[in-house]
């Protein structure tokens, strides 16, 4: 049983890494259709550097493998955590706050590396990786540093825990935006004006 379930989740963790992708884009970076993040997934879309077609499908993937391995997680750990569950330590306010935050520097990051050819590609994942880290480091006592819708569903369902959950939805999907609306409208600003 258990063996079952562990091969399930990984099938479904491996697909949505690349779900639904042909590698092709608007700006020839491939690595934009293997976000794990339904908030950056649906700012990319909005900014026009992902299919809206393909949004759909890509967050169900997401949800499903998010849900699936917190199950996996609550088999192999239980009782030893609560299961990853998400929860803030602050105000609403304030956990909504910080969310929108680290979620908007992430963004603005995940913009420079993915979208900007001016950007080393090789270096995308030790920048995003090194923004995670350092808005863990910012957030993680206060949120969890969540950064993304699934990251907390997940262990939600698993745990039945769904304390601040609006915060964990609402805040990241609000940061990503903000953060690829302001780094698209940085590049704007950037063009010289004969480009405009």
């Amino acid at each position: 049983m258990r063996g079952g379930l562990f091969l399930n989740a990984i099938s479904l963790l491996s697909a949505s890494c690349g779900a639904f992708g042909d590698g092709s884009d608007s700006v020839d970076r491939p690595h934009i259709r293997r976000t794990p993040n339904p908030a950056v997934t649906v700012a990319f879309a909005t900014v026009r550097h992902f299919p809206w077609a393909q949004v759909s499908p890509y967050i169900a993937i997401q949800v499903l493998a998010s849900v699936s391995a917190s199950f996996i997680l609550k088999e192999v750990f239980d009782p030893f955590m609560s299961g990853g569950v998400t929860v803030p330590t602050v105000s609403h306010g304030q956990a909504f706050a910080l969310e929108f935050i680290v979620t908007f520097i992430l963004m603005l990051v995940n913009m420079a590396v993915v979208t900007d050819t001016r950007a080393v590609g090789e270096l995308a994942g030790i920048a995003v990786g090194g923004t995670v880290l350092l808005n863990n480091l910012v957030a993680g006592p206060a949120t969890g540093a969540s950064m993304t819708p699934v990251r907390t569903l997940g262990p939600a369902v698993a745990a039945g825990n769904y304390k601040g959950m609006r915060i964990y939805t609402v805040a990241p999907l609000l940061g990503a935006l903000a953060g690829a609306a302001t780094y698209t409208a940085m590049k704007l600003l950037d063009k010289p004006t004969n480009q405009v």
